[in-house]
């Protein structure tokens, strides 16, 4: 453990970023059993993409747009452009994806209640 830091403190390490089947690139700063009501990933699009139909068994997710500028889909609504600061909210066993309409990655928090679980993760 770093000095000064606590167990309390979970660092960022954008070397810990995979590449998740949705298409996209996943840091997973906060997803433990010890903090199930909740996870944390930033999520990171790159520019001309975009991710997969997706939706989530049981599960809220809100995206927190960190950077760059985004078309969001949510459900039935009209796409969406978003960019930073705006917050998307995803209830359960609703239809998603988001796309970079962007020149540089679009990178925001996505935050899941509870906590995401592989298993409930469905590609449409």
């Amino acid at each position: 453990m770093d000095k000064g830091v606590s167990e309390h403190i979970k660092k960022f390490n954008p070397e810990d970023e995979f590449y998740f089947k949705e298409g996209c690139f996943i840091v997973e700063t906060s997803n433990s059993v010890d903090d199930g009501e909740v996870s944390i990933a930033q999520a990171r699009v790159e520019a001309g993409q975009q991710t997969r139909w997706h939706w989530l068994n049981g599960t809220y997710e809100r995206y927190v747009i960190l950077e760059g500028k985004g078309l969001v889909e949510v459900g039935a609504d009209e796409p969406t452009e978003v960019n930073p600061g705006d917050v998307v909210i995803i209830p359960p066993q609703t239809r998603q994806r988001i796309k970079n309409i962007g020149d540089g990655d679009l990178r925001f928090l996505a935050i899941c209640t509870p906590r995401f679980s592989h298993r409930n993760y469905y590609n449409i």
